[in-house]
């Protein structure tokens, strides 16, 4: 058996767990924040047998979307802060970062 944990961005969350849940993948869906934007994001805990791993994945990577996004950098330290006026840069933002792990023992009560 294993543990599938995938973090992906809000905007693919919903979609990626109707798409699990039509292939019969039970999945937790917990909010997170963190990554290089600092925004929030999803995680989503699927646990699964181990030949099902590769249809899982195939599904996350289906789902999760990179797209191009506009961040304004952040102030640079030292010097004036108030004559720095940022320009909003593109950043590539989406898709998942996966974790496929062992399980020992699974018990559901």
């Amino acid at each position: 058996m294993k543990l599938i944990l995938a973090v992906v961005q809000d905007k693919d969350a919903n979609r990626l767990v109707d798409a699990l849940s039509n292939e019969d993948f039970k999945s937790t869906k917990l909010s997170s924040t963190g990554g290089f934007l600092k925004e929030g994001n999803t995680t989503l805990i699927i646990g699964c047998e181990d030949h099902q791993v590769d249809k899982a994945l195939d599904i996350i990577k289906d789902n999760c979307s990179h797209r191009e996004q506009m961040v304004a950098p952040i102030s640079p330290m030292g010097g004036n802060a108030d004559s720095y006026i940022p320009k909003p840069v593109k950043v590539e933002v989406g898709g998942a970062t996966v974790f496929v792990l062992p399980v020992e023992s699974f018990h559901q009560y």
